[in-house]
């Protein structure tokens, strides 16, 4: 089993023991089901899910733990996490969780290996791969134009290699 991160409790909600979750999942309805039991990063603590209202960004979220005002103050900052399978898949056919990028083998379309995946960095627009190669760090935005294949099972992610993407260009015009 992998534990991963799904939320952080914030604030207090209300006097029943109502909390605010910060999300750190892209599935929250999966994630934060009512019965639904979540773990305590680095404690003991269980957290049991008894009912889930939305908000953008965060969810006001029942325990069955935190009856009241006063235990869910105790709750705050508490890091969210849930055990998964290592092979477990996101619901979303052609998702994929971070976990599941890092350390592949970063390839172009004709076999030429450029490196690994060192992270998968969450940007407004969209994600990017972050590529370990010889030359450095090279950011390489997860868009299917630019990444088109993502092989779990071969270990390999194909990247399209366009000039400068994966490598540093010789300016022509420097002097």
């Amino acid at each position: 089993m992998i534990t991963v991160v799904v939320g952080v409790i914030e604030r207090a909600h209300g006097l029943r023991g109502e909390v605010a979750v910060e999300l750190r999942t892209d599935e929250p309805e999966r994630r934060f089901a009512p019965g639904q039991v979540l773990g305590e990063e680095g404690g003991t603590r269980l957290f049991t899910v008894k009912s889930v209202r939305g908000q953008p960004g965060r969810l006001l979220v029942s325990f069955a733990e935190l009856a009241d005002r006063a235990a869910a103050e105790t709750a705050r900052g508490t890091v969210l996490t849930v055990d998964v399978e290592p092979d477990d898949l996101p619901v979303e056919p052609g998702t994929f969780y971070d976990r599941q990028l890092i350390g592949l083998r970063v390839a172009t379309p004709d076999g030429v290996e450029v490196g690994t995946v060192a992270s998968v960095l969450h940007m407004p627009a969209q994600d990017v791969l972050e590529i370990a190669t010889a030359a450095g760090a090279r950011l390489v935005p997860f868009v299917a134009a630019l990444v088109p294949q993502v092989d779990l099972d071969a270990g390999r992610v194909i990247v399209v290699d366009i000039a400068g993407l994966l490598e540093d260009r010789e300016d022509a015009d420097a002097d």
